[in-house]
């Protein structure tokens, strides 16, 4: 395969070599690829339902502060992400009193969660679904929730699943298979002006209407390093210096496949809604997209009386029902040091005040 050549204007973004677990592989200069010998590929142990899993499955963000804010509350919390369950397990460890109901759209989760005891209960659902599973469960009311949106790392390290720019797999990025549809309708179904839209708005992409027309110029695309590769020569040279230039196309496929934001909105709703007085619900978001509805969701629930302020008396007769707990709490560089997928974490806390 022929080395990259450094990026400069008029030469086009070469596909960096596919990852294999090798010592001696190195990538070309200047492929955005990282190298086995930095980051080693995970150990896979198993195959399960045509997914790959991996026995380090995600190294959680924020452990510190979840346990900080929910570590001392006794009954049951709602970890809505369940993943690899590492922010669940270091909150049962930390308080005996303490019962999970675990949702996880992903297959894999679920297996991961056969190590954790009778405290805790896995339920693979999408967390929009999050009323109709409470009522299942037979509860009434919450102690606390735990949002850890994005995705983990289980899934960005399996090529398999399609979500990584950086790895070879097939055009997918669903989160589960209760998916409508998987990146490749997207990619090569969806009309260009659907594309530009949906990177516009969910990859905030500068450069939507060049990277979409060129996708569609290339279809059939065949998979997720193809696709990069296409996004990288669609963009000017100063971009492809600022990190991988698919990251926001990416970010903008998987959103629309998973209908991440509109599912975000709905499931803060019940949440709230579902958590006791003096419960709390934290969130920890990635991108600006989702740390936008958490805020503002958030500070509608602070919202009282809204009634003009030359009103004598309250005619509105509004309560605020929660209260803000935290405003944007972000990883140490000591976090960010050891895991550095944790820098663009945010974490948002609020309480249940009525």
């Amino acid at each position: 395969m022929p080395r990259s050549k450094k990026h400069s204007a008029g030469k086009e973004f070469e596909p960096c070599l596919e990852p294999v677990d090798h010592p001696t592989q190195r990538q070309p200069s200047g492929c955005h690829v990282e190298s086995p010998l930095l980051r080693p590929l995970p150990f896979w142990r198993q195959r399960s339902g045509g997914l790959t899993v991996g026995r380090d499955y995600h190294v959680p963000a924020m452990v510190d502060r979840v346990e900080h804010w929910l570590g001392s509350i006794d009954g049951t919390i709602v970890d809505a992400t369940f993943g690899g369950g590492g922010h669940s397990r270091v909150l049962l460890e930390a308080n005996p009193k303490l019962r999970v109901l675990a949702l996880d759209r992903d297959p894999d989760s679920g297996q991961e969660s056969a190590s954790f005891g009778p405290r805790l209960t896995f339920r693979q659902a999408d967390f929009r679904t999050l009323d109709s599973v409470l009522q299942e469960e037979k509860l009434n009311e919450i102690d606390g929730a735990l949002f850890d949106l994005g995705v983990s790392s289980h899934q960005l390290d399996v090529g398999e699943r399609g979500f990584s720019y950086r790895r070879r797999g097939p055009l997918d990025m669903r989160m589960g298979p209760d998916a409508e549809f998987n990146a490749e309708v997207v990619v090569n179904e969806w009309s260009q002006t659907d594309v530009v839209r949906i990177l516009r708005r969910y990859g905030e992409e500068r450069y939507a209407v060049r990277i979409a027309a060129a996708i569609v110029r290339a279809r059939p695309i065949a998979d997720t390093l193809e696709l990069a590769g296409i996004v990288a020569n669609s963009v000017p040279a100063r971009a492809r210096r600022a990190g991988h230039p698919a990251r926001r196309t990416f970010q903008a496929i998987r959103i629309a496949v998973n209908d991440e934001l509109a599912a975000l909105s709905d499931v803060l709703d019940i949440a709230v809604r579902m958590l006791r007085h003096g419960g709390r619900i934290l969130v920890i978001s990635y991108q600006s997209l989702e740390d936008r509805i958490v805020k503002r969701r958030f500070a509608a629930g602070a919202l009282g009386c809204t009634c003009p302020p030359d009103f004598p008396v309250c005619v509105c007769d509004t309560v605020a029902e929660l209260r803000i707990l935290s405003r944007g709490e972000t990883p140490t560089d000591g976090e960010i040091e050891s895991n550095s997928r944790a820098r663009s974490a945010r974490l948002r806390v609020a309480e249940r005040v009525a």
